[in-house]
């Protein structure tokens, strides 16, 4: 097949949530239903020897979250599927958001039981803002949730969506008795406890069907009007309003009894699309373009800790990928090599032969690839959108063992590469500053650092609360600016300075007084602005 072909057979998604919907299980489930896993991992369950395939990190596995995303691949149905397990805590946020330029769908899983909640809705405004098509699967229909229309008409009004729902639930709870197919006018019938593929789900015919009359009297009354008023009084499945990000389509079902799994899965195939078009500043690059490009969204320390490697994750924009091409790093002009790229199954990795438009392949490399890098075969394109927000908290960071300082710097600016916490160098002083979103950030950073890289350290408490990238117009005024704070200038990951300060009157202040100083709080392209500033 030609690049053209391929690429309409991608479909890249991410699963984005509020924690403890059932991501990571209806993650475990669509691999299994893809035939990627014969068995799906335990999520709850975290005593026994099974995790969940997606979880890869010491403290996921401990305590049952995800905290990085994590890339599968798979084939279903003459497609290839490339599904990006998101973290659903709110102190990872930062990652989700880079993970959400690098997807042309989302899958958004809400609990019944709880509805709409903060996390969804952050995420959803990411997905809105880059009019990310959304389809919706309402889980854990096994257990006593609220009621569907009243689910269906929150999404509406919170989430400024329309819904259009695909499948209905029949009871809940102990009642639940399976969910009708809208579209095909049949009922799956829902059977607890199943841990491998279900080929032999039983299917009626009909709202009408006898067996349905005499199995499920007790609730089938209430789902007949329910559904008869869906089906009258909303919308039809709208194509272009779906890839506007504006209607979603919703599938009820319970990810860990492997129910409504499959429908979610036929539907990614069908309605999701395949890759468009990607923004540089340079150009909109198509994917059937020749020349191969793509851009890391995601870089990952430590994924084998026996061989202490960095993983960069690359989405491929446009053109063919093939094992042991050059590359060029758009951002420092040198060349790679890809003779050891990889394709993913969460933990699992293949070299990677060939891949196309929408696929993620990782390139192993020692810190030469960062964030927001765009690597093309020659051309100087710079995607766009990717991310980086200023912290919120902030810790200063120090090694008990004075022996492993230099393993703690180490471990500290690979972690900081990868995106899983900020990492500022003051100019005034040698203690590393931390910067997070949130709390759980420090805490996941103080267990990776003595379990990746032997490095016991403790946190103590800084004076600064915020933080703000700054640039200008004349480099010499950078400079003085520069001179003039560097009792509160630091130096990022990238190079790109910041100015720290303790509460916001202050940094007005600072502004008013320099206004020819621009301040960021967010930043994109790898610091690729910051760093040209200061090289004149």
């Amino acid at each position: 097949m030609g690049i053209e072909q391929e690429a309409s057979r991608r479909r890249t998604f991410a699963i984005i949530s509020h924690p403890d919907a059932g991501k990571t299980t209806l993650t475990e489930k669509l691999l299994l239903y893809a035939g990627a896993i014969h068995i799906a991992g335990t999520v709850k369950a975290r005593k026994s020897s099974r995790h969940a395939t997606s979880d890869w990190m010491a403290i996921e596995k401990q305590r049952g979250i995800s905290v990085a995303s994590s890339v599968m691949q798979m084939e279903y149905r003459d497609c290839v599927i490339n599904l990006l397990d998101t973290p659903g805590h709110q102190d990872f946020s930062e990652d989700t958001y880079r993970v959400l330029t690098a997807v042309d769908a989302a899958l958004m899983v809400i609990d019944g039981g709880n509805g709409v909640e903060s996390q969804t809705l952050r995420l959803l405004e990411v997905c809105r803002a880059r009019q990310t098509p959304v389809i919706t699967f309402i889980n854990k229909l096994d257990r006593e949730v609220r009621e569907p229309l009243d689910l269906i008409e929150e999404i509406e009004n919170v989430l400024g969506m329309e819904t259009t729902p695909f499948s209905w639930p029949i009871g809940m709870g102990k009642q639940f008795g399976g969910v009708f197919d809208l579209r095909a006018n049949t009922m799956r019938v829902f059977r607890p406890g199943e841990d491998t593929r279900a080929e032999d789900l039983e299917v009626l015919e009909g709202l009408d069907h006898p067996e349905i009359e005499k199995r499920f009297a007790a609730v089938l009354p209430k789902a007949r009007q329910e559904i008869e008023l869906v089906q009258t009084a909303m919308p039809g499945f709208d194509r272009d309003a779906f890839l506007a990000g504006e209607q979603t389509p919703v599938f009820f079902g319970s990810a860990i009894n492997n129910f409504g799994v499959r429908e979610v899965l036929d539907a990614l195939v069908e309605l999701a699309p395949s890759p468009g078009p990607r923004t540089t500043l340079q150009r909109p690059v198509a994917p059937t373009e020749a020349k191969f490009s793509g851009v890391v969204f995601k870089v990952q320390a430590n994924m084998d800790p026996a061989h202490r490697d960095r993983i960069a994750f690359v989405r491929i924009c446009a053109g063919r990928f093939e094992r042991g091409m050059r590359l060029r790093i758009v951002r420092t002009g040198k060349d790679i090599r890809t003779g050891n790229a990889v394709s993913f199954l969460s933990q699992r990795r293949d070299l990677v032969e060939d891949a196309y438009p929408g696929d993620i392949v990782g390139i192993p490399n020692h810190g030469v690839l960062r964030l927001g890098d765009s690597l093309t075969e020659g051309e100087s394109l710079q995607f766009t959108g990717l991310p980086f927000f200023a912290p919120e908290m902030f810790r200063m960071v120090e090694v008990m063992d004075p022996m492993k300082a230099k393993q703690l710097r180490q471990g500290l600016m690979q972690l900081g590469e990868e995106g899983a916490i900020q990492v500022f160098r003051p100019l005034s002083s040698g203690a590393m500053l931390l910067g997070a979103v949130g709390q759980l950030q420090f805490e996941v950073v103080m267990h990776r650092l003595l379990e990746e890289y032997g490095v016991q350290a403790r946190l103590t408490h800084s004076k600064f609360t915020l933080a703000r990238w700054v640039t200008a117009n004349d480099a010499n005024e950078l400079k003085r600016f520069m001179n003039h704070n560097d009792y509160r200038m630091a130096m990022d990951v990238v190079n790109a300075p910041a100015i720290l300060a303790s509460h916001s009157t202050e940094l007005n202040l600072i502004q008013e007084k320099w206004p020819d100083i621009q301040f960021h709080a967010m930043r994109e392209h790898g610091g690729q602005v910051f760093t040209e500033a200061l090289a004149d």
